[in-house]
């Protein structure tokens, strides 16, 4: 069960409450080490599932804990960023993307129930989605300067089109089977 990318997967969860404590305090560099600790936590989304692979070292704890350690993360640094920034331009996105993520693993439970689990597999536009939220929160974060934090929005809106992009792939796929049961 605790083999490398299980340790690195639980590791990004070690780093959520460090990335709260950092980016509430007091000093200069406080954003930029909060978003130093939420790069480090993409990085370890994106090596544990290498080294998984990598190894042949999946696991039903690591398909289970993965994709738990993302959404908390990304789901704890969207929170804090609607907190700070008190923004519509924020809390929509942030809504969004977090009622999707609730949405899409309902999907997925059910339709592991059903037996059909691979038919809401993680799609290659799941990753690009991702990778512009990441981008997003990581520059929301640092609040570098201007120029930055427009990026930065332009990434959390680009993320947020294709958060609802995947889930209306995600629910075409699974329509069938949601309508056949649904009475």
């Amino acid at each position: 069960m605790w083999n490398i990318p299980n340790i690195i997967t639980a590791f990004r969860i070690f780093l959520i409450p460090i990335f709260l404590v950092i980016f509430y305090l007091p000093y200069s560099w406080a954003f930029f080490g909060a978003a130093f600790v939420f790069w480090l936590a993409a990085v370890t989304d994106v090596l544990d599932g290498y080294l998984a692979r990598k190894l042949e070292q999946s696991t039903p704890f690591g398909a289970f804990l993965d994709p738990v350690a993302d959404k908390v993360m990304v789901s704890v640094a969207l929170i804090v960023l609607v907190e700070h920034y008190q923004s519509i331009y924020i809390t929509i996105p942030a809504v969004l993307i977090i009622s999707r993520e609730v949405i899409i693993s309902a999907l997925r439970e059910w339709m592991a129930e059903q037996g059909k689990r691979g038919t809401v597999a993680v799609s290659q536009l799941g990753k690009i989605k991702t990778a512009a939220q990441m981008l997003s929160i990581m520059g929301l974060t640092w609040q570098f300067d201007t120029w930055m934090t427009y990026l930065s929005y332009a990434c959390l809106y680009l993320a947020t089109v294709l958060t609802l992009w995947s889930m209306a792939q995600y629910l075409q796929v699974a329509w069938s089977d949601l309508s056949e049961n649904a009475g």
